[in-house]
């Protein structure tokens, strides 16, 4: 096995090398501190919320004393993980959307981070359509459910749609970063938009 990153996540007890993705994000934008209330769409198998978990206890807080709120999503079942609140769902499905409402409790989230990707097809076309609707659910999520000063950290694909997806941050958000981690391997067309700043009221109805 080559890879560092498996290396690393298999040593500091990560499930998956995504987690230092995340970390990368973190790091370079400063996005996650402790007392946030974040949402983890997409999270199986669980490295994005065991990253979010051990930022927000800086001290390596036992069960129960977390510093923050994380409620992580996901259509796949999810191991636990300590103090997350896991819903497991089809995140387009009007009923878990409302199960995700109704945990939130009409509190605004600090973070919504992304890690969603659909089932490929090998189709371009049909595959860049599924993965822009994705992106395109999470950014309505987070206009909907985002802070003022919130931010979305959303997997994307280069290639067909990614010029319609970054507009789609820059129409959505006050600041659109697009940023590939070290942690995302060079052959892969990976890489994250991050949306400071949700202009709610502006486009509250346009993705209808």
């Amino acid at each position: 096995m080559t890879d560092p990153y498996v290396k690393l996540a298999q040593k500091e007890g990560y499930r998956a090398r995504a987690a230092y993705k995340l970390k990368e994000i973190d790091e370079a934008l400063g996005l996650i501190r402790p007392g946030q209330l974040v949402v983890d769409l997409g999270s199986a198998p669980g490295a994005w919320s065991q990253y979010l978990r051990r930022r927000f206890a800086p001290e390596g807080a036992a069960s129960g004393s977390l510093q923050g709120v994380i409620v992580a999503l996901d259509i796949l079942p999810m191991d636990p993980v300590e103090d997350v609140l896991f819903i497991q769902g089809d995140f387009r499905e009007d009923a878990v959307a409302e199960q995700l409402r109704g945990v939130l409790g009409g509190r605004k989230a600090d973070l919504v981070v992304s890690d969603m990707s659909p089932n490929l097809s090998g189709i371009a076309s049909a595959d860049a359509a599924r993965i822009a609707h994705l992106v395109e659910l999470a950014v309505h999520f987070s206009l909907e459910h985002l802070q003022p000063q919130g931010a979305l950290v959303c997997k994307v694909f280069h290639g067909s749609g990614y010029s319609q997806l970054v507009k789609l941050f820059k129409d959505s958000f006050r600041v659109a970063k697009p940023l590939k981690p070290k942690a995302s391997r060079d052959r892969s067309s990976e890489t994250f938009l991050v949306g400071i700043g949700p202009r709610q009221a502006e486009l509250s109805g346009s993705l209808e």
